[in-house]
C-alpha cells in the first residue's frame, strides 16, 4: 500500500493536527498587511499554499474511483457559476468528521466522513454549494480586510480551525490569531444566511433536486448529534439551524413541482460510499453494512474488509464470488488484484490487475499496482514504463516518484533515479531530504550530457522554496 495513492494510513492524523504545523510555519505579514483590501491575487496565493500545506500534512484520498467522482460532481456545480476568477479544485481528506470546507481561491476540501455519512448525491452537492458560496461571495475576504494586520500565516490557521472543527480547532485558531483578529474571521448570521440563499441557487442550476439541501443539513446535524463527531462550522456557529432549514423547505414549496419532482441517479454516489466504507469505515459496522446486501460490489466491500481483518481465507472467497458477479466491472476486478498481490498470489494479481487496466484505461491505481507487480517479478523495464503512466495522472505523488525511483536504480540509472526521489520528498513537503537528493542528482547530472531532466526539477526545488521561504 503506497502512502499517499492508497492514502497514507500509516502516517494519517487528525484534521487539527494541521493546526501545529501551521503555527510552526507563522511567516513574516504579508507585504502590504492587506491593508486597503484583499485582491482575488492575494487569495489565490493563499489558497495555493494553504493547499501545498494540507497535502504534506493531512492524509488525501488518491484513488481515481473517489477523485474523478468528485471532480465531475465539483464541475457539475461550478460549470453554471459565472462571472466568477476561481478555477475550483477538489480535493478529499480522509477523516471520519462530517465536514467540507472551501478556502479563497476556490480550493474545495470534502471529508471522507460527509460522503460516508450522507443519504444520497444532492445532499452531498447542497454541502458543497454553499461552501462554494462563501468562496464566490468573497466572504472569508471581507474579514480579512477588516483584520488589517493579519498575516497569511495566522490566516491559515484559522481557516484550518475551521477545517478541524469543534471547539478544539476553533480554540487552537483563536489563541493564534487572538479574540478580535478571530471574530473578523467568523462567519456571521448573514454570511451563513447568504451561502445558504446562494448555495440553494447554486445547487437548482446544477439540475438537483432542491430537497437535498434540507434533507443534508438535516443527516449533518443529526449525526452529529448522535456519534459526537465534529459539527461542521455552518451548523455550529449560529444556533438556529432549525429555522434555516425551514427557510429552505419554504422555498422548496415555493418551486414547480417539475423542479420538486427532480430526480438524481445515485449509481455513482452509492458506489464511491461503498468503496469508503469497505476502505475506512469501522470494521464491524461496514462488515454488517455489507453482509446485508447481495450485489456485487457489496461482496467486494465485504471482501475488503476481511482483508482488513486478516480474514484471508473468507476474504478471498468474497472476491472470488464478486469478481465471478460482476466480471466486467473495473473497481472489482481492481480491488481483487491488490488483494491477490499483497497475498503473493502473482498470477492472479497480473489476470485481475490487466482485466482492470483494459476495463477502465485511467485506473492510475490498478496501473500503478501492475507496476509493483512487474517491478518484483523482474521486469524492471516495462514496471518504468507503467510507473511513467501512472506519473501522467498524478506527477506529484511521492509514493509514485519513490517506487518508480527504485525500480530505476535497479536498473542502474542513478541520476534519474536521485531525481525521482527528490520529486518524492519535494512533494512529500521535506526539505531537509528534498535537499540531500539534490546534491546527490545535482553532482551526478554535473557528469551528464544530458541535464534537461535535472533542469526541470531544479525549476520545481525553486519554485517549492519560494513559498517555503515565504512560510
Amino acid at each position: 500500500m503506497p502512502l499517499r495513492l492508497m492514502p497514507r494510513l500509516r502516517r494519517a492524523i487528525a484534521v487539527a493536527l494541521l493546526l501545529p504545523v501551521l503555527a510552526f510555519c507563522l511567516p513574516r505579514p504579508a507585504s502590504a498587511s492587506f491593508f486597503g483590501g484583499v485582491t482575488i491575487k492575494d487569495e489565490k496565493e493563499m489558497g495555493q499554499r494553504f493547499d501545498i500545506l494540507v497535502r504534506a500534512s493531512m492524509p488525501v484520498i488518491q484513488d481515481p474511483e473517489v477523485t474523478q467522482y468528485i471532480r465531475a460532481l465539483l464541475h457539475r456545480l461550478t460549470r453554471s457559476i459565472t462571472h466568477q476568477p476561481y478555477t475550483f479544485v477538489a480535493t478529499v481528506i480522509l477523516n471520519n468528521s462530517l465536514n467540507a470546507f472551501a478556502i479563497p481561491g476556490g480550493y474545495v476540501y470534502v471529508f471522507t466522513g460527509l460522503i460516508m455519512n450522507l443519504e444520497d448525491e444532492e445532499s452531498l452537492a447542497a454541502v458543497l454549494c454553499h461552501e462554494l458560496a462563501h468562496v464566490t461571495q468573497r466572504h472569508v475576504a471581507a474579514r480579512m480586510e477588516r483584520a488589517k494586520y493579519l498575516t497569511i500565516g495566522s490566516l491559515l490557521l484559522a481557516i484550518a480551525g475551521v477545517a478541524a472543527g469543534g471547539s478544539g480547532g476553533g480554540a487552537i485558531a483563536m489563541g493564534a490569531l487572538g479574540a478580535g483578529q478571530s471574530a473578523m474571521l467568523s462567519y456571521s448570521r448573514q454570511d451563513e444566511n447568504e451561502a445558504d440563499n446562494i448555495g440553494f441557487q447554486y445547487l437548482l442550476a446544477a439540475g438537483y433536486p432542491p430537497q437535498g439541501m434540507a434533507d443534508g443539513f438535516k443527516v449533518l446535524r443529526q449525526k452529529s448529534w448522535m456519534s459526537g463527531t465534529s459539527v461542521p462550522t455552518y451548523l455550529s456557529t449560529h444556533p438556529a439551524i432549525g429555522d434555516r432549514i425551514n427557510n429552505i423547505m419554504a422555498r422548496v414549496a415555493a418551486l414547480p413541482l417539475s423542479v420538486q419532482n427532480r430526480t438524481q441517479d445515485e449509481k455513482r454516489f452509492n458506489r464511491v460510499q461503498a468503496l469508503l466504507w469497505a476502505r475506512y469505515g469501522d470494521e464491524q459496522s461496514a462488515l454488517q453494512r455489507f453482509s446485508s446486501r447481495s450485489d456485487a460490489l457489496s461482496v467486494m466491500g465485504r471482501g475488503v474488509v476481511l482483508s482488513r481483518m486478516n480474514r484471508v481465507k473468507d476474504a478471498e472467497a468474497a472476491f472470488d464470488k464478486a469478481v465471478a458477479m460482476a466480471p466486467g466491472d473495473a473497481l472489482v476486478n481492481r480491488e481483487a488484484g491488490i488483494f491477490h498481490f499483497r497475498k503473493g498470489d502473482m498470477p492472479s494479481a497480473e489476470k485481475l490487475l490487466r482485466e482492470a487496466m483494459r476495463l477502465d484505461p485511467r485506473d492510475y491505481m490498478a496501473t500503478f499496482f501492475y507496476a509493483r507487480y512487474l517491478d518484483e517479478s523482474g521486469k524492471t523495464t516495462q514496471a518504468e514504463n507503467y510507473y511513467k503512466e501512472v506519473l501522467r495522472y498524478v506527477p506529484e505523488e511521492a509514493d509514485v516518484h519513490e517506487a518508480y525511483a527504485r525500480c530505476l536504480g535497479k536498473a542502474n540509472r542513478t541520476l534519474d533515479a536521485y531525481i525521482h526521489m527528490t520529486y518524492s520528498a519535494l512533494y512529500a513537503n521535506n526539505k531537509r531530504l528534498m535537499n540531500q537528493y539534490l546534491a546527490k542528482a545535482k553532482a551526478l547530472a554535473e557528469k551528464s550530457s544530458d541535464k534537461k531532466e535535472f533542469q526541470r526539477l531544479e525549476a520545481a526545488c525553486k519554485v517549492r522554496k519560494e513559498i517555503w521561504d515565504k512560510d
